[in-house]
Formats: structure tokens, C-alpha cells, sequence
């Protein structure tokens, strides 16, 4: 202590262990003149039982305590604090307070910042500071410390402020003691501290579940799933927006009955709770529904569709305007204290800002949309010998739209163009980049030009718009009179064939690089596939929206897409929404997607048509005969060809490595299906042709090896395994062929 003697009259004086205000060393403790003889000892009182006894004589009395000890048994320590200094002085038990050495403490008060946090400091602080401004004489508060071991200890300190004439505070004096002990015991402490978590835990938890949704329809639903209403404490809820003059519930959860429909959409006025919360910009707390019926009379033939405890009405309100309002209903009457009042309005405005969130991403994404359907076909024509159908479907997450897009074109002769494709990027550039190519592309196509010059084009278009976006497309020419396909590919996937039995095919189809980056590259090479389409059978194309999906390998989505086809329904627009429901919809993909369905009719006035595929197998290109084999192996399945099968697969390899060995070209391989031909080799059955094509006019020499020779048995395995073989003259080259009977045909 220093300065003054700030102990008030009648307290205890340490420096003479008496009590101020008595009559010092001439006095006796009990107020007669020093010196005085004693009194006798007087008798039991009247009345007394016979036998009292007063006991045995006392002894000397005991010891006095010092101020000092009396505040170290009761864990109490004082502090003096200067505040023009800043110095801070602590006594030896405040010291053990704070759980610190005299050798610890400079005499700063900066320096307990040792042992309060940061967040307990701030919380003193105020509290000072607030007594200060308020000219209370005193302060009080509760605060925790980290004794040096970790532990926190609850504290409490007591301060009295001594100001001067002006009423300035100079100083503090004061008790600090720990309180752990009562803090414990105290019920009211320990429910406060429950319902504080419990609140926190309901702001938590609503800011968490309404920070994922994007949308009106996110919000809503969060607000009426799985605890969606205990999150706010309440029952029931009812959520509703302002819509011009008008109010529009757009979610309700947790009722007793069903909502009238008057009160699903009203005028937008002071005669219903959520409208007037609204209207009025005021939150209403009310606490049974007798107090609600009062309020708002035109309720009371509603009663039993009223949940009978407490009401809450909050507005909405965010950036300065009203969108909505929120009502929250419990079953059982409550009055509304300060806390509940503050954690609703809170929760309120965590909706409001959710809910403007939301209302900006639908206007955005409608817009977004609204050009992305634009940008695409608004019909899809009618074609001869089939049907066709298409799909479009928007990221189901996300504000962006895509540049994947579809098309179906009336060609000449009676032929249809399909295509699929998808732009480089999320975003409406991507969507203006889709429009600009889709449109060309339709174009070059509507000339008549073959597949792969399409594409070759289509790519130098893209490069010459200079937008730094690469595209992927798949182009089919489809003759349904004929079943003919050509199909050309720019780094997409190819299409699905599946005949009525269910037999479904990926067929391999060699492409070239993404639309665009083929120009800048300089290989804007598109090569053609030739396919057939049966009776009966029908083609998918896709966009990888329809079968990829983040983590997973796409191998897993091209599997799961060919059984969808094969398991889904026979009827093409069922099938269409069974796809998009089933592996896009469903997973809730963050891509777009878009899906050309191709059915081919079976009509028995068609024009009979030869079944062909052809390949091109560059010179240089050793995993070209690779290629051809896996596409016959794939054919020959799709064809029937059961054990036949190996004998052409063994055919064509030998074929190809006659003409890329002893030839300075190519080969261009074709497989056909023939039809029956009466007197032919094999009867009445119907047969597989197999051409190998080169440039070389050199005619093919069947030769008679030694049984060391390592070649020259080619065309001796082919004369083995086929019926039929040979070779034709082909303008500047030659074909070798070879035909096979199907088996188990007549």
C-alpha cells in the first residue's frame, strides 16, 4: 500500500491488531477504565435447572489474526494500482493468486499478461473502462487465468476507485481471489454457460448448413430437412418472401395440418404475423397462441393449424430491404428473455443474407440459361427410317453454364448429321464460343462435305476466332436408308451402339486433336470411320458430363452408361429421361451434359445394304494393326461370328503385314457382311469379306517355304482359314480379299 490510509472506521488495524474507533490502550475490550478490578462471576439465571454448571474456567483467549493471514486462509489478495504509473503492486498472497513468484512480477500490470489471456484482458478492460465512464465507485468481475502448469483457475477481483477533486480516478485498491470454488458450485453459472453453448452451437450449425446452399430451392431446403427447425430451437417454421405488394410462403415444416391456401399468398398488410413482421420491419415475440389470436384475429378460424405454445416473427432484412420473413412456433408457452430475443434476430439475419445470396444465383444462372438455350437448336427435325431425340441439362451446382451443345442436321440425299461437342470452360464465354461454333459447323455440314472436312474445318474456324478455347466434337453421318455411318471424332468420345437384343458396342473410332489445338498444331487430320447401324438398333452420343464424374476414372461412368442402355426402357424419349435422371440428375454432377439418341426403324421396304467398316493403317503407325484387330474382334461379336472369328482376326494380321512389309503404303482394311449368293462358297449362307488395300501394283506371289523358313506362310494360312480368297486390280494398287461363311446358316 502506499499513499494514504484507506481503511475505513470499525475495520480491523493490523498495525495495533484493535479494531479502529475504540478507546485504544486505556480501555479493556470491554470498555472499562483500565485497571478496573473485575467483576464477580454472576450466578446461573433464574429458572435455571438445578446442577447448571458454568463449565471449566477459560483459558487465556487465543492469538490474534492478522489481516494478512485472514486474507491468505480465504485465498484473497490486494493490489494498489497507479494509474498515471501503470504501476501495479501486489501483495504476496495476490501474488499466489496469479500463481506467480515475486522474482516473476516487475510491478507492471502489462505484466500479468502472463497469466490472462488475451480475451480475459479485454473483458477486464472493458469493464474498468465502463465503470469509469459510468462514475461508479467501484467494479467487480469474474476472469480466468492459466496457472503455470496449464490449468485455467477462475478468479475474481474487486477494485475501488480513489479519483481526485475534479473526479478524475487516479488509483485502484483492491481484492483479488480465486473463485473457483463458488464458480463451480453455482447452478446459475453453470445453466448460463449450457444455454451460451446451446445458442452458439444454433448459430453454428445454421451458418454451416445455409453456407453450402446456392439457391432459393438450397436455402428451403435446408430450412425444412432433417432438424432444420430444432436448429433455430423451434418446432415448427414457416418461411416466406415478399414479392412486390404481395407475401408468398415458399417453405413450411413442423405445422400440425395443412396450410390454407388464402394464407399460402396474401396482400401484403398487418393482418397476418409474417406479412406485418415484414411490413413493419419489427420482430414480434409472443408467448402462447392465445396471445397470437389476439394479435392477429383473422387466425382464430385457424386454430387447430396453430401449434399452442410461443410464436416468434422475425423480417428479413438485408442491405437495407425487406425479402422476406420467418416465423418460428413452439408446442409448448415460453416468455422470450434477452438472449432468446438477441439469438433470433441473429438467426435471422444469417437467413436474410443466405437468402439474398440465393435470389442473386437463380437471377444470375436464368440469365445464364436463357443464353445457353438461345445458343441451341429449338427443334429437332423430323428424320425418314427413324427417330431421334436430344437432352440438355445445365451443372446442377454452380453459377456457370457450359459449352457443351448438340445438334441434328437435314443433309442432302436424305441423310442426318449428329453432333455432340463441349467447349473448353464453365462460363458464358465458353456458351458464346459453343454458339459461334455449333452455327459453322451446321453450316459445313449443310453443304454436303465428308466428316473429317467438317471437322477440319470446323477446327480452323475455332483457331481463327482467336479465344484461346479448344473444343472436342463427334460428327456421325447417318444414312438410316442404308444404315450407313461415317463417324469422325476431335478428342471426344465416340458413339454406343446397341441392337433390340441388347448387345451394346463402344466402337473404336480413330479421331484426331480437340478442335482448335488440331490447327495450332498443325494436324487438322480427322480420320473417317465407316459403321452400320441395323434395323432395329440404336446410337447414343454424349458429352463427358453424361459419364464422368470428379475422382472417379471414366472407364467406371462409360461402364455404368452401357448398362443404363442396356437395362433401360425399349422407347427412346423414356430412355433419354432415364439417363439423365439415373447418372447425371442423380449424382448431382457439377458439369453439363448432353445426349443424342438415334434410333434406326425396322422397315421391310428398306434397301438391302452390305454392313461395312473400314480403317486406315498407316505405314508408320505400328499400333494400327493392333487397332484393326480389336475393332474386328468387337464386329465380329456384334456380327455373330461366334469360333469364325479368330480364323479372320489371324487373316487380317496377315493381310496387313504382307502389304506394310512388301509395300511402300498403307493399308486400308474394309469388312463387310455380305448377303447369301446361291453357288457361292459356303451355299446359301450369308458371308464376312475381308479387303486389305495398298498402293503397289506388284502382284502377290504364294510361295512353298522349307520348313525353316521364318516367313513367306502368310497366304497359305489365309488359303487354310478362309472359303475363298484372291486379289483384284484397284485403279493404283491391288486389293487381296477373303471371304468367310458364317456358321449354322442355310
Amino acid at each position: 500500500m502506499t499513499g494514504r490510509d484507506i481503511t475505513p472506521p470499525g475495520r480491523y488495524d493490523p498495525r495495533h491488531g484493535i479494531p479502529h474507533g475504540t478507546a485504544g490502550p486505556e480501555a479493556d475490550t470491554d470498555g472499562t477504565p483500565a485497571g478496573t478490578p473485575p467483576r464477580p462471576l454472576q450466578g446461573p439465571p433464574a429458572g435455571t435447572p438445578t446442577g447448571w454448571s458454568p463449565g471449566p474456567t477459560a483459558g487465556p483467549p487465543p492469538a490474534p489474526i492478522g489481516l494478512s493471514e485472514r486474507l491468505s486462509l480465504n485465498r484473497t489478495g490486494t493490489f494498489d494500482w497507479d494509474l498515471d504509473r501503470g504501476a501495479l503492486e501486489l501483495d504476496a498472497c495476490g501474488l499466489d493468486v496469479f500463481d506467480l513468484r515475486p522474482d516473476e512480477y516487475d510491478g507492471q500490470a502489462a505484466s500479468l499478461a502472463a497469466r490472462v489471456p488475451p480475451e480475459e484482458g479485454y473483458r477486464l478492460d472493458a469493464a474498468v473502462s465502463q465503470a469509469i465512464q459510468d462514475g461508479a465507485p467501484s467494479y467487480g468481475a469474474y476472469f480466468r487465468i492459466h496457472c503455470r502448469d496449464g490449468t485455467p483457475r477462475w478468479t475474481h477481483t474487486q477494485g475501488h476507485f480513489l479519483r481526485d477533486a475534479n473526479g478524475r480516478p487516479y488509483r485502484i485498491v483492491g481484492l483479488v481471489r480465486e473463485a473457483g470454488t463458488e464458480m463451480a458450485d453455482s447452478a446459475l453459472l453453470r445453466s448460463l454457460q449450457e444455454n451460451r453453448q446451446r445458442q452458439t452451437a444454433m448459430v453454428q450449425q445454421t451458418t454451416a448448413a445455409l453456407s453450402r446452399a446456392l439457391s432459393v430451392a438450397d436455402v428451403t431446403r435446408v430450412l425444412t430437412g432433417t432438424g432444420g427447425a430444432r436448429r433455430f430451437g423451434a418446432d415448427a417454421l414457416i418461411l416466406g418472401l415478399v414479392d412486390n405488394e404481395r407475401f408468398e410462403v415458399i417453405a413450411i415444416t413442423g405445422l400440425p395440418n395443412t396450410t390454407p391456401t388464402e394464407m399460402m399468398a396474401s396482400r401484403l398488410d398487418d393482418t397476418l404475423p409474417l406479412s406485418d413482421a415484414a411490413l413493419s420491419r419489427r420482430a414480434a415475440f409472443l408467448a402462447s397462441r392465445g396471445e397470437l389470436i389476439a394479435r392477429y384475429p383473422r387466425l382464430r378460424p385457424y386454430l387447430d393449424r396453430v401449434p399452442s405454445g410461443s410464436a416468434v416473427f422475425l423480417p428479413l432484412v438485408a442491405q437495407d430491404r425487406v425479402i422476406g420473413a420467418l416465423g418460428l412456433f413452439n408446442t409448448e408457452p415460453k416468455q422470450h428473455a434477452a438472449e432468446d430475443r438477441n439469438l433470433a434476430l441473429a438467426l435471422a439475419g444469417v437467413v436474410a443474407q443466405s437468402l439474398q445470396r440465393a435470389m442473386l444465383f437463380d437471377q444470375e444462372r436464368e440469365f445464364a440459361t436463357g443464353l445457353q438455350a438461345t445458343m441451341l437448336p429449338r427443334r429437332v427435325p423430323d428424320i425418314a427410317g427413324g427417330e431421334v431425340t436430344v437432352r440438355y441439362h445445365a451443372a446442377s451446382t454452380g453459377r456457370d453454364i457450359g459449352g457443351d451443345w448438340y445438334d441434328v442436321i437435314p443433309l442432302p440425299q436424305g441423310r442426318t448429321g449428329l453432333v455432340v461437342g463441349d467447349v473448353q470452360g464453365h462460363d458464358t464465354h465458353a456458351a458464346a464460343v459453343m454458339g459461334q461454333l455449333r452455327i459453322a459447323l451446321r453450316a459445313y455440314a449443310t453443304e454436303g462435305h465428308a466428316p473429317e472436312t467438317v471437322l477440319v474445318r470446323a477446327s480452323r474456324f475455332l483457331a481463327e476466332l482467336e479465344t484461346e478455347r479448344f473444343a472436342t466434337c463427334t460428327y456421325v453421318q447417318a444414312d438410316l436408308e442404308s444404315g450407313a455411318l461415317h463417324v469422325a471424332r476431335a478428342g471426344h468420345l465416340g458413339p454406343l451402339l446397341w441392337d433390340a437384343a441388347g448387345h451394346t458396342d463402344w466402337h473404336p473410332v480413330r479421331g484426331g486433336l480437340p478442335l482448335g489445338l488440331a490447327t495450332a498444331f498443325g494436324q487438322d487430320h480427322f480420320p473417317e470411320t465407316q459403321l452400320f447401324l441395323e434395323p432395329g438398333s440404336k446410337l447414343l452420343l454424349c458429352t463427358d458430363g453424361l459419364v464422368e464424374q470428379p475422382g472417379q476414372d471414366i472407364a467406371v461412368g462409360i461402364d455404368a452408361l452401357a448398362a443404363a442402355v442396356r437395362d433401360g426402357p425399349a422407347e427412346l424419349e423414356a430412355l433419354a429421361d432415364r439417363l439423365s435422371d439415373q447418372l447425371w440428375a442423380r449424382s448431382g454432377s457439377d458439369d453439363d451434359m448432353a445426349l443424342v439418341l438415334l434410333h434406326r426403324h425396322r422397315s421391310p421396304g428398306a434397301t438391302t445394304v452390305t454392313p461395312r467398316f473400314r480403317l486406315h493403317v498407316h505405314q508408320a503407325d505400328p499400333s494400327g494393326a493392333s487397332e484393326v484387330r480389336a475393332m474386328l474382334r468387337r464386329t465380329m461379336d456384334q456380327w455373330r461370328a461366334g469360333p469364325l472369328a479368330y480364323d479372320i482376326e489371324v487373316a487380317a494380321t496377315e493381310l496387313i503385314t504382307n502389304a506394310l512389309t512388301h509395300t511402300d503404303s498403307g493399308a486400308l482394311v474394309t469388312v463387310e457382311l455380305l448377303p447369301t449368293r446361291t453357288g457361292a462358297p459356303g451355299g446359301g449362307r450369308r458371308r464376312i469379306r475381308l479387303e486389305v488395300e495398298d498402293r503397289s501394283s506388284r502382284w502377290p506371289r504364294r510361295r512353298t517355304p522349307g520348313e525353316t523358313a521364318t516367313s513367306g506362310r502368310g497366304l497359305m494360312m489365309v488359303e487354310a482359314l478362309s472359303d475363298s480368297w484372291g486379289a483384284e486390280p484397284r485403279g493404283s494398287g491391288k486389293a487381296l480379299w477373303c471371304e468367310f461363311a458364317l456358321p449354322g446358316e442355310d
